[in-house]
């Protein structure tokens, strides 16, 4: 008597690259609705141009490389990188900044490298990146909260204003302003202390920036989602955030007039959609179990050390980008140890 037994796996895993952006995409659902409420409907418009360009960006390249479009274009893959892309811009930035970002995340830092599971970078950080580097103005040029700005931002004014044909009539200067670090490191650097920065301005909510800190706390929820569906581990968030808030309440401890407070590090800018959603990229963050907590905690040190001492207020990117490079180098000497073997047998494989 013969049997049969089939070759493994024999469990299939249920999930799939689809099923994990989607989830990803269901996860940044609060986060926006929060930003749209605080910051205005342009957000809207944002994503909706990210993603028919990042679609499109995705077709092109994969029909230049001779690819199938539907498997590719139906795993949701560039619709996230879209979607990450556009929270991290201003939500009333020209419709030429999303163009610009998406050909960057999509047909430089994806394609150019071999496609989805072959980039070294985040896609949508490079994007940020380039745009933030090059286009200054248009990148600090920010919505400001609802309870602070003018006029209003619906979804008509805002499409008026990404694409051009109602700028004249509105004043920006009544409906943008700094965000809470960028005008925290200004006031800062002319000497002026935390106390008085945080009295002297509107902008400051509770624990961070008025609307900033409502839109951390819809990312933070979205990310306790993403590690309750077991999408992501919680290693690399918990790293961030940890060794973020490390670093700066030490130095707020021993200098609490030149130094936020952890808190407000933790809830202004983009450090929540950073933790849960950019810094877990599988692609290109590092994938070993003890590789994930140093990774981590490099990217909550280089944010502190940019946003404090560097030029760019938010500095989420750069310290992404800077631990894409040494994903790696890490992954190479936090390798776990083979079942049945030493590790120096391990070391001399």
């Amino acid at each position: 008597m013969s049997l049969l037994t089939p070759s493994s796996p024999h469990f299939h895993a249920p999930n799939s690259v689809t099923r994990i952006m989607l989830l990803v995409l269901l996860a940044l659902v609060p986060g926006i609705l929060v930003h749209s409420w605080f910051f205005g409907a342009g957000i809207y418009v944002n994503i909706l141009l990210a993603c028919l360009l990042a679609l499109g960006f995705e077709a092109l390249m994969l029909l230049l490389r001779k690819r199938p479009l539907a498997p590719f274009l139906s795993d949701g893959s560039a619709i996230v990188t879209a979607c990450l892309l556009a929270l991290s811009i201003p939500p009333i930035a020209p419709w030429w900044i999303t163009l610009l970002g998406i050909f960057f995340a999509i047909v430089v830092a994806k394609h150019l490298y071999g496609g989805l599971g072959h980039n070294p970078f985040n896609p949508a950080m490079i994007g940020y990146a380039i745009l933030l580097v090059s286009f200054p103005r248009e990148m600090t040029a920010w919505a400001a909260s609802a309870e602070l700005r003018e006029a209003s931002l619906g979804l008509t004014e805002s499409f008026g204003i990404i694409f051009g044909s109602l700028a004249s009539n509105l004043d920006i200067d009544g409906i943008t302003g700094a965000t809470p670090l960028d005008y925290m490191k200004t006031q800062l650097s002319q000497n002026h202390n935390v106390h008085d920065i945080l009295l002297g301005s509107p902008v400051f909510g509770e624990l961070a920036g008025k609307g900033f800190e409502w839109v951390s706390l819809a990312f933070l929820a979205g990310g306790l989602f993403l590690i309750h569906k077991k999408v992501i581990n919680w290693h690399i968030p918990a790293a961030v955030l940890i060794s973020l808030a490390v670093c700066s309440g030490v130095f707020y401890l021993f200098n609490p007039e030149h130094y936020a407070s952890p808190l407000f590090h933790l809830f202004a800018g983009a450090t929540m959609l950073c933790a849960f959603f950019i810094a877990t990229d599988p692609v290109s963050a590092s994938t070993t179990p003890r590789g994930r907590i140093y990774y981590g905690i490099g990217i909550g040190v280089l944010i502190f050390v940019i946003r404090t001492w560097g030029g760019y207020p938010d500095a989420v990117a750069f310290a992404v980008l800077l631990m894409n490079l040494a994903a790696p180098t890490i992954d190479h000497y936090t390798r776990p140890r083979v079942f049945g073997h030493t590790d120096r047998e391990d070391d001399d494989e």
